[in-house]
């Protein structure tokens, strides 16, 4: 990310409405001021249109659904649209449930975002219709490897075409594509929230979820390239966590992660991340 473009969400201290989950939802509103823009929170359908009308971006995120919830996301995402505002899908466990697949397939089809985020088998769910999620979690057979790194950035882009969306994929390799270009990214470390065989190796939850929203940020924030802002920024979270592993101390864990994972995108520049 550029010093510019950081710049400009500093300035601009964007709103963004985020409708997300409750287990993320304080850390999904520290990184966004950490960036410098501001969270609002809202998720009652007498409200959302209202405030999503107020703000420069929309998240929404489907990690803890429920009946009252996925009208208000529907309703705040055409509203959002309907007033040209960037909107971010996070699709949370699509594929581990009937009930979260068919909410992320009606909230892609009837409100059409700018980005769609997640992991591999969650992406992979809404392109074909079905998929393996494991919980939250990307099955591991899905995952992007060197090996199979172009057959997925092949699928990655039909989807985008299909859809007329940025789809960004974030595991072991990032993948940032708007059906054109795609863009591979290796950075970060397992311990944000990917699965590996060691059941007791040290993870964070929400890393995704905060990526997503930072991503409504930089849409927002309308830069004049807005697939390498959004790559930038898959890289500036994946760094964040290289920053704040670097600082861990011996009786340091999960938690103190996470809060460095933050403090490191609230120090970062431009010419840190380059």
């Amino acid at each position: 990310m550029t010093s510019a473009i950081l710049n400009q969400i500093r300035a601009a201290s964007p709103l963004i409405h985020c409708i997300t989950n409750y287990v993320t939802v304080n850390d999904v509103a520290n990184v966004l001021l950490a960036i410098g823009a501001r969270p609002i929170m809202a998720d009652d359908p007498e409200e959302v249109e209202e405030i999503t009308a107020l703000c420069a971006g929309l998240c929404l995120n489907i990690g803890t659904l429920n009946a009252r919830t996925i009208p208000s996301m529907i309703a705040a995402g055409k509203r959002a649209r309907a007033l040209g505002h960037p909107v971010v899908l996070d699709p949370v466990g699509a594929g581990a449930s009937r009930l979260r697949t068919a909410t992320a397939l009606r909230i892609l089809n009837e409100v059409r975002p700018t980005l769609i985020r997640g992991n591999i088998s969650e992406v992979r769910t809404l392109a074909v219709g079905t998929g393996t999620t494991q919980g939250v979690d990307a099955n591991a057979a899905d995952a992007v490897t060197e090996e199979n790194l172009a057959a997925a950035a092949d699928l990655l882009r039909a989807f985008a075409a299909r859809t007329e969306a940025i789809v960004v994929v974030t595991g072991a390799i990032d993948l940032v594509t708007d059906g054109r270009d795609c863009y591979a990214i290796r950075n970060g470390r397992a311990e944000m929230g990917r699965v590996t065989s060691d059941l007791f190796k040290m993870r964070v939850t929400g890393t995704g979820c905060q990526l997503s929203a930072l991503l409504a940020v930089v849409l927002a924030a309308a830069p004049s390239n807005t697939l390498a802002a959004v790559a930038e920024t898959v890289a500036l979270m994946g760094v964040a966590g290289e920053i704040a592993w670097v600082q861990m101390g011996e009786r340091d864990g999960n938690a103190t992660y996470r809060t460095r994972i933050i403090d490191a995108i609230y120090r970062m520049t431009g010419e840190e991340l380059s």
